[in-house]
């Protein structure tokens, strides 16, 4: 009777796990509650984005200042004949002068200087948006890791339950003489080392803990509660790829940055145009002499002559025409970057997807199949001990799979949002490489972890953008 009951339970379980292969239908990623609330308290909490509002706030108080007047200039002299004492009001050439000025540059000069002024503006604008995009990404992400981690935890659970109930079957037939002595032993050695994977992912989901509480400005040791699991997220949509280029390249922070150098080179140049034109400086004043003598005053108007100008402004209109040039070129060195980003992900996108729906519709579904099949032929005697357990933990090694799965899908949606020029590696499907569950083997159950790099770029693209 208690080999049977074992036997029971070690067939039950695999049915339990068959839920696990229905397509989700909960909330998708970005509309889930915990995420939208980690989310806003990122933004409302973090340093970065208050140090580059402030930069903001300096960089609009240039605008009005490039655009006014150059202060006017007073000037209080005297002029006296001889030395021997002040002649004011006694010779007629004697006087104190009261003297002012004002500056006037060329029709044009003080609204481009505005303009280049309100592009720092707007370039600081760029990299708050630049800023909130990876603050929203980077909290999603760590977000994903920790639902994985606690996905994990939950099916390192089940493996424990399923050893303890092997090690049981195993001592029972030990001491039946059924079986050897090395099915209790490895029963026993695999126990131990779930207890060390378990402390682990313990210390992994503290850690990632730890990384959304520094993100969202809470205490590290604050809990963040979420039941949700991965396998309840809905497969994010696959990239239009017309629409995301179109959508990107509107919104990328760093083609908008780009176009921006160009907008303030052909500014300059402008500018430097103008600086070929003199400013005029008026100036007027009056020379008291006291004495009876009448009141002299004097007025004028003076121009600065460029005389210089080809070695000065025609060199600036040169050197601006070039940074025009080179900027036209950086933002097309972006554009083309962010081009290939968008179908990387979108080739990368779509082959997750294709797999996750093969884990759905076929692999845990045969991987379960194969462990009703090898427990069948274990009672009648077919197969030994360690196929059944190799089976089951194969099938476990499958679950962990397709959340790898899950996780390298929901990151991509998310570095799409994220108008990221990073390339779009991580964990893909169908992947190669041990599992990250202990005891998980790879042939009964055609198991594998979701471990190899999705579409690495050849090397990395970097655009260089010139501030003036």
């Amino acid at each position: 009777m208690r080999r049977l009951s074992i036997l029971v339970l070690l067939i039950a379980w695999p049915a339990g796990a068959a839920e696990s292969v229905d397509s989700p239908v909960g909330l998708a990623l970005p509309d889930d509650p915990v995420l939208v609330g980690l989310v806003k308290e990122a933004i409302a909490n973090r340093p970065e984005l208050k140090q580059v509002k402030a930069r903001i706030a300096a960089e609009r108080e240039r605008i009005p200042q490039s655009k006014v007047l150059p202060d006017p200039a007073l000037s209080l002299g005297i002029q006296n004949d001889g030395f021997r004492g002040i002649q004011i009001g006694k010779m007629e050439t004697s006087y104190v002068s009261i003297m002012a000025s004002q500056t006037f540059p060329w029709s044009g000069k003080r609204t481009l200087r505005g303009d280049l002024a309100g592009i720092g503006a707007r370039d600081a604008e760029l990299d708050l948006r630049r800023a909130q995009l990876s603050v929203t990404a980077e909290v999603a992400r760590a977000y994903v890791d920790l639902l994985l981690v606690r996905d994990q935890l939950r099916l390192l659970g089940k493996l424990e339950s399923l050893w303890a109930q092997s090690e049981s079957l195993a001592r029972f037939r030990y001491e039946a003489g059924e079986s050897p002595q090395s099915d209790l032993l490895r029963a026993q050695l695999q126990r131990s080392r779930l207890r060390q994977k378990r402390f682990a992912l313990e210390s992994d989901e503290r850690r990632q803990l730890l990384v959304l509480n520094r993100l969202r400005g809470h205490s590290f040791e604050e809990a963040i509660p979420s039941e949700r699991s991965l396998a309840d997220l809905p497969d994010p949509p696959v990239i239009d790829l017309e629409k995301a280029l179109v959508a990107d390249e509107k919104e990328s922070p760093e083609l908008q940055k780009a176009l921006l150098v160009e907008e303030q080179a052909d500014r300059s140049v402008a500018l430097a145009n103008k600086d070929r034109f003199p400013d005029v400086t008026v100036s007027a004043g009056v020379m008291p002499r006291g004495g009876g003598f009448e009141t002299m005053w004097q007025a004028g108007v003076s121009v600065n002559l460029p005389i210089w100008g080809s070695q000065k402004q025609h060199r600036a209109i040169a050197e601006f025409r070039s940074r025009g040039e080179a900027a036209r070129d950086g933002a097309e060195v972006v554009r083309r970057l962010l081009r290939q980003r968008v179908n990387e992900r979108r080739e990368a996108l779509g082959a997750i997807l294709a797999t996750n729906h093969l884990y759905r519709e076929g692999l845990l579904v045969q991987s379960e199949a194969t462990v009703a099949s090898t427990l069948a032929q274990y009672q009648v005697g077919r197969v030994s001990f360690a196929s059944v357990l190799e089976a089951l933990a194969g099938h476990l090694d499958d679950q962990d799979g397709y959340l790898q799965s899950i996780a390298a899908a929901q990151k991509i949606a998310i570095a799409e949002q994220e108008i990221s020029l990073e390339s779009p590696g991580g964990p893909a499907a169908g992947g190669m490489g041990k599992s990250p569950m202990p005891g998980a083997g790879s042939t009964a159950g055609g198991a594998s972890a979701a471990k190899s790099s999705v579409g690495s770029a050849q090397g990395d693209d970097t655009a260089s953008m010139t501030r003036m």
